[in-house]
């Protein structure tokens, strides 16, 4: 089968995950997807081949050379969003892209247009995958474990390619940031790794954001409004006077590149109490300890102004900005650059804004930079991935194992 082939077949298997959920993994769906790859993997003959009770999925292409060849792992998720379903997925595959719009869904008038996706342009005279306009498409992550899986099947049906200990992780839940709670990072055996999780062709990461969660409660005074002169403290509305205190100008519509952000992404109350959520962001650490310091002092100051303890504030950090733990390993950076450029690919390194595996993975002592799986739009229905973009991203795993292995 083709990484089209397989591609198909994966997001025929809804494994949407369920961020309200409480079970590890998030939804039993996802072991559907996981046992089928499972099977593969026997069927190709690999060894320690591992699926637990929380979705985990590991595997071992064992060396067939004599080279002193590092451990090199490849990761992707096999959960797909929240954001909209993943059931019953029917894609609809555009052999030769025309260059012109593309009308996904004719009833409901939905249309790819190059106005609202420019990003279609490179792919024209190219085999693209849309959705039908009824739910995402899976590209995310689907695409990347269809790409890990070709390679492997690639090594095994070619024995004579010389390569060093290849592992291989599938994880769940990865959409709803639980993605390696339970990662065992020793089981796993690897020097350094890959996550096939990235956008278009070229794309490689090994910067992210710092990220915290803040969340604000506010303990309001209800009266009856008839006598609430002097008395009242409105939950609500100091609730948004204590958003107009931070700044305007670095929120996420107003950000880009390096530029970190404060996101209200939750408000709910009543006159009597009400809760703020936020995410914070930032590439730069010490920015990013700065915003927390500045959410800190906005509670402080409205609980100066209404009494103490009207304002209390639960704030944890997320994760933090993997750049920290490559660049000691920056060899895992420069080989995949090598790989694209020797491949004919333009690397496109840049930040993420947003958060992956990898990151915490590189905390967790698993150095793991981001290589593109080829899909665009994720997470809605103008999602879609080019069949060629699939075919390269297998190309660049076997590069760097063939890189690895050359230099050893």
């Amino acid at each position: 089968m083709s990484v089209l082939d397989k591609f198909l077949h994966y997001i025929s298997i809804d494994t949407q995950s369920d961020e309200n959920s409480t079970t590890v993994p998030s939804t039993a769906r996802q072991f559907d997807l996981l046992k089928v790859l499972q099977a593969e993997l026997t069927g190709l003959g690999l060894s320690d081949i591992s699926l637990d009770d929380k979705g985990y999925l590991m595997a071992t292409l064992p060396s067939n050379t004599t080279k002193n060849v590092p451990v090199i792992g490849f990761i992707a998720h096999v959960d797909t969003s929240p954001d909209m379903s993943g059931a019953q997925i029917k894609p609809q595959i555009i052999p030769q892209y025309d260059g012109n719009d593309i009308v996904i869904n004719a009833e409901k008038n939905l249309v790819l247009s190059i106005a609202d996706f420019p990003e279609l342009l490179p792919y024209k005279g190219q085999t693209l995958i849309t959705t039908d306009g009824n739910t995402l498409l899976g590209a995310d992550d689907k695409a990347g474990v269809a790409e890990i899986i070709t390679a492997v099947e690639y090594l095994v049906n070619n024995p004579q390619v010389e390569h060093g200990t290849i592992k291989i992780g599938f994880t769940p839940d990865e959409e709803i940031g639980r993605g390696v709670d339970h990662f065992d990072v020793a089981k796993f055996g690897a020097d350094f790794a890959y996550t096939m999780d990235g956008g278009g062709v070229g794309e490689l990461e090994y910067e992210n954001f710092n990220a915290a969660h803040a969340k604000v409660i506010i303990q309001g005074r209800n009266i009856h409004p008839g006598y609430a002169k002097d008395k009242m403290i409105n939950s609500i509305l100091i609730a948004m006077e204590f958003n107009a205190l931070l700044p305007v100008n670095e929120r996420p519509e107003f950000t880009a590149n390096y530029e970190g952000f404060y996101h209200v992404i939750k408000m709910e109350g009543t006159v009597e109490n009400a809760t703020i959520q936020y995410i914070i962001r930032d590439h730069d650490r010490v920015k990013f300890e700065k915003k927390k310091v500045v959410i800190q002092e906005a509670v402080d100051f409205m609980n100066r102004r209404y009494g103490a303890n009207t304002f209390t504030l639960e704030l944890r950090d997320q994760y933090y900005n993997m750049k920290e733990k490559v660049e000691p390993v920056i060899h895992v950076v420069d080989t995949a650059e090598q790989a694209m450029k020797e491949l004919g690919i333009e690397p496109v390194v840049v930040p993420i804004r947003g958060g992956t595996d990898g990151a915490r993975l590189s905390y967790m002592g698993l150095p793991c930079p981001n290589i593109f799986a080829g899909g665009h739009n994720f997470h809605g229905k103008f999602e879609f991935v080019p069949a060629p973009s699939m075919e390269k991203a297998v190309l660049v795993i076997l590069k760097i194992i063939q890189l690895y292995t050359n230099k050893s």
